[in-house]
């Protein structure tokens, strides 16, 4: 709870400090959704472009040795077609973290090349990196408030460890690494606009 605080205000007084040019405080009600705390800020950089620097960070166990945590970085550079803040725009994004997960049932697979059956069996500890391209459209509710939806897709490098139950320490497999193409981004986002 700490920590959640802490991220808030750091993003908060960021955007205050910012007070001079247009600025958005933004959460990401998908991350939310499951457990992640989602924040995010955006500057105005020229009439049609803005920074945005998102992040996410889950460090708690869903159920007892059940986890899924991580912390996650995506910064993305946005051009406007229209008034930045508003209509669409196209993203180019990076994205970085690390993560720790596993004791995870997944019913099904997904229709991503990503093989998550072992989540159930297996602990899985390590980082990633990658970049993307993403669409999105910012509909303006009020003088103040935007909600924000963004889809995105791109490369992903992935390096972990993994571990033969999700609370021990014997390893199974070491330092492998995968590439991945597919989604890199989704968001349903709540924005504030200074």
């Amino acid at each position: 709870m700490k920590s959640r605080f802490a991220l808030c205000a750091l993003l908060l007084a960021l955007c205050l400090g910012a007070r001079g040019q247009n600025a958005a405080f933004k959460t990401n009600l998908l991350y939310d959704a499951t457990a992640s705390v989602a924040v995010g800020a955006e500057f105005g950089l020229a009439p049609k472009w803005t920074f945005d620097l998102s992040g996410s960070f889950n460090g708690w166990d869903i159920k007892e040795g059940k986890h899924w945590r991580h912390i996650m970085v995506q910064p993305e550079a946005r051009y406007w077609f229209c008034d930045r803040f508003a209509g669409g725009f196209l993203g180019l994004h990076l994205l970085g973290g690390v993560y720790n997960m596993g004791g995870i049932k997944i019913p099904a697979k997904l229709p991503i090349d990503v093989d998550l059956h072992n989540l159930e069996d297996f602990r899985y500890k390590g980082w990633f990196a990658g970049a993307g391209i993403a669409y999105g459209y910012a509909f303006v509710l009020g003088k103040h408030w935007n909600l924000e939806l963004e889809l995105g897709a791109g490369y992903v490098y992935t390096r972990y460890d993994q571990y033969v139950c999700e609370q021990c320490g014997e390893k199974t497999q070491e330092d492998q690494y995968k590439h991945y193409i597919g989604p890199t981004k989704a968001a349903v986002n709540v924005v504030y606009v200074f």
